[in-house]
């Protein structure tokens, strides 16, 4: 969209100034029951993940005028919903900005992880509010690319789909901390019990027909084309191969390390480095490994070390950490959650259990018992989806939706740099920008030229 093109927002905007509408050119403004009443959402995906947020958007009386999703047999998902049947749909995310970017408030995308940039970086460089599933992004470069541009484009609403976020855990957690409960804060360990799908083998041979149903030029989107092999990669495994997913790191740590972020405001890590990994990536993640990471201090607190754990160790037995001992009970060791968190501090220890970080605990259970309930010192949230829906209504500023490209660019990048030292299979090292100054020949893997064609339409950073 050139400069010269004006959006629906802008012209709602200037049109109110002088105190009267013209529908000449803009008949979708004009409504029964008055203008720019519903919000106004596209779709990029309909199935899946996707359900949960045509649901959200339906439920909180948007109109939705048009989406993409490539496998025809889920484009119920937008067409079934009372009122919306008269949406346009493609199989081509790129149709729905060509024919329908002027007239959008929202868009929703919750396609594959290695397909997310390209149509949010469109979004908001349009000037369109956008909810986007978590990982944010594919790569590290693609999330700092899109922090710089929720900065440069003010007016957009963004939120990235990481639900816990809304949740009261790693509040609490904040709480304690900054009450003093744990002391300064040494390590987060979080694990998780992911994958639930294949990782650790190789690029599987041969093809399959691609079904009628299946725009698979538009599925592979920005990666290289690959032959389609019948229920290898749409609609859920291909979380495990590299070129399309961000294995269990890139699927979990949006959740289990939100509140890491939330908490310690860390910025960039100072290192990053492959601690345990049960093989080289191929064209697949490995089944296990875990991650170390470095922050630096910040604002007057110590700097702190992270571990990630997932998969297994070779042998089946998952990743974990070892169980505190303040974990025991009268004196019988009790085994920790299937996904969660272990803090350390210098003055004691917190256990957070679940990936929304939903049940916060400092151990031992007598010091939960002595410390007692920590004072409230943060607003709690309305909910995930609806704290976006009022920042988008402009019900609430757009720092509102907490989760927006600010807060979850950075983050994303950081648990990107986690796969990117795995693909590396060494340590790196990285300055405050996000930088990686050990080896710069790595930075190019942290970005992917797009296949072409398949890149933003616009790209205002």
């Amino acid at each position: 969209m050139s400069n010269t093109n004006i959006t629906r927002r802008q012209f709602v905007q200037r049109t109110a100034a002088f105190g009267a509408v013209s529908a000449i050119g803009f008949p979708r403004l004009i409504r029964a029951q008055g203008l720019n009443e519903k919000l106004q959402v596209g779709f990029i995906a309909a199935g899946g993940q996707a359900g949960s947020h045509t649901g959200a958007a339906h439920g909180e009386g948007c109109q939705c005028i048009a989406f993409a999703e490539v496998d025809k047999t889920r484009w119920g998902g937008v067409l079934e919903k009372e009122g919306w049947g008269q949406a346009k749909g493609y199989t081509d995310w790129r149709k729905v900005f060509e024919n329908h970017g002027k007239e959008l408030d929202v868009v929703f995308v919750a396609t594959p992880d290695h397909s997310h940039f390209a149509p949010t970086m469109t979004a908001v460089s349009m000037g369109i509010h956008c909810y986007t599933e978590k990982p944010l992004t594919w790569s590290v470069r693609e999330a700092q690319l899109l922090a710089a541009a929720y900065a440069k484009n003010p007016k957009v609403v963004t939120q990235q789909g990481n639900q816990g976020h809304a949740g009261n855990g790693w509040r609490l957690a904040y709480e304690y901390i900054k009450a003093g409960a744990v002391g300064e804060i040494k390590e987060f360990h979080t694990w998780t019990n992911r994958p639930v799908w294949p990782q650790g083998g190789g690029r599987p041979e041969g093809s399959d027909p691609v079904p009628e149903t299946l725009d698979w030029d538009a599925w592979i989107g920005p990666a290289a084309m690959r032959p389609y092999k019948k229920g290898v990669y749409h609609s859920f495994n291909w979380r495990g191969f590299v070129d399309f997913g961000s294995g269990a790191l890139g699927d979990m740590a949006c959740h289990t390390t939100d509140g890491i972020y939330s908490i310690m405001d860390p910025g960039y890590a100072a290192t990053a480095e492959p601690y345990i990994m049960t093989g080289p990536v191929t064209d697949m993640w490995p089944a296990g490994m875990i991650v170390k990471s470095t922050y630096r201090a910040k604002d007057g607190r110590p700097g702190f070390k992270t571990f990630w754990y997932e998969g297994n160790d070779g042998t089946g037995k998952p990743l974990m950490p070892e169980p505190p001992e303040e974990l025991a009970m009268r004196g019988r060791p009790v085994n920790l959650p299937r996904t969660g968190n272990l803090i350390y501090g210098t003055k004691g220890k917190m256990l957070v259990e679940g990936d929304y970080w939903e049940r916060v605990r400092l151990l031992p259970l007598e010091r939960q018992r002595e410390f007692g309930e920590p004072e409230t010192l943060l607003e709690r949230s309305p909910g995930h989806h609806k704290e976006f829906f009022m920042a988008c209504r402009g019900e609430k500023p757009r720092e509102f939706s907490q989760s927006n490209f600010a807060y979850s660019g950075p983050m994303t990048a950081n648990i990107q740099l986690g796969n990117l030292c795995a693909r590396a299979g060494k340590k790196l090292e990285l300055n405050e920008a996000g930088e990686i100054t050990n080896d710069p020949a790595i930075n190019d893997l942290a970005w992917r030229e797009p296949r072409a064609g398949w890149g933003p339409l616009e790209m205002k950073v």
